[in-house]
């Protein structure tokens, strides 16, 4: 990470949206996880939720939040696996204007050091809709932190440097 100390860091507006069939509040160790690092980073957490594995109901809830001029992006933990419940990238799929591939090719290579080969087991994802970032991580504690510390840490720092996540959103809309 190259951090450009003689930048402003410019604060996002982030939802953070647990999926799941099995966990509720008390029980959302990753959710709480992401929480905590997106405050001590200097970012707004708008919103929290849990969404049961269900695409409709995670679409539903994207489509608002996309909607939500004061979100600018949506971090999703949960959902991103092989079994037939796991439908958080199905559902990324009918919102999704562009994909980023490169985020979860880099989250999967950073989790290989992590976990080995059964990073291959991941369907880590995120896609860009209508203006606003929506990340897709798994939901285990180690993926959320592998997610968070070494990809989003640095890609919505407004300082990264050469280039960021941050210094795009003026322009996300264009045509």
């Amino acid at each position: 990470m190259a951090i450009d100390e003689t930048r402003t860091f410019k604060p996002i507006a982030i939802a953070l949206l647990t999926v799941s069939d099995t966990r509720g509040p008390a029980e959302d160790s990753s959710g709480d996880i992401l929480a905590e690092r997106i405050r001590a980073k200097g970012h707004r957490l708008v919103t929290r939720a849990i969404e049961r594995d269900d695409v409709g109901h995670i679409t539903s809830r994207l489509n608002n939040w996309i909607d939500d001029q004061d979100i600018d992006c949506v971090i999703i933990t949960g959902g991103t696996g092989l079994t037939g419940r796991d439908v958080t990238p199905e559902a990324l799929d009918r919102v999704k204007e562009k994909d980023i591939p490169g985020f979860g090719e880099l989250f999967r290579w950073i989790s290989y050091g992590t976990i080995g080969t059964s990073t291959i087991q991941s369907r880590a994802c995120a896609v860009l809709s209508r203006g606003t970032y929506i990340f897709a991580l798994p939901g285990s504690n180690g993926a959320v932190r592998d997610g968070w510390d070494r990809i989003l840490d640095e890609q919505l720092d407004s300082r990264n440097r050469p280039c960021n996540f941050v210094e795009l959103m003026p322009r996300l809309r264009e045509t």
